[in-house]
């Protein structure tokens, strides 16, 4: 009887932990081929050719007006990159890597004898409870919900667009 009572706990602690949520989403919409980032505006788009697919708002850096030109300046990079790479073990629940920095942040950084920065990301968070909306080093935050979607849709080499 004993038995019995103890198989009947592990199977329904089995279903119940088959029942809980993933980070990871599956999609199978039509394919993300560039994001838009409206830094004025705070919104993010994710484009099948054009058209919207999803809008999300946005966080960005600490002092997010202009373009990242230096590491520690708080600022979210402006120009044309590309999505880098997928980190599913990100501090910030999940992230997608952006290109920054290109060959002209290097150069420009180098003039100024000054490192660009870099690891700039869209991901999830805060890891903790804040007040302010523009709270990251320069990367694009979103919700960890959005983040997941996010995740499941944009793959490496997709165009991200960050607009003043």
């Amino acid at each position: 009887m004993r038995f019995l009572r103890v198989l009947m706990m592990v199977l329904v602690g089995l279903s119940l932990t088959a029942c809980g949520s993933s980070k990871f989403r599956t999609y199978n919409g039509p394919e993300v081929t560039s994001i838009q980032v409206h830094k004025a505006e705070r919104k993010m788009y994710l484009l099948h050719d054009g058209k919207v697919l999803k809008t999300y708002d946005i966080g960005l850096g600490f002092a997010p007006e202009g373009h990242k030109q230096f590491e520690g300046d708080g600022k979210t990079p402006e120009g044309t990159y590309y999505i880098s790479h997928r980190n599913p073990k990100s501090r910030y629940h999940l992230s997608l890597g952006v290109s920054y920095p290109n060959e002209a942040d290097m150069a420009f950084a180098a003039e100024a004898d000054k490192s660009p920065g870099g690891d700039i990301m869209i991901h999830g968070g805060p890891p903790r409870k804040t007040k302010v909306k523009d709270w990251t080093a320069g990367c694009i935050a979103v919700t960890d919900r959005q983040i997941e979607v996010i995740y499941s849709m944009v793959k490496p080499g997709t165009p991200i667009h960050i607009l003043e």
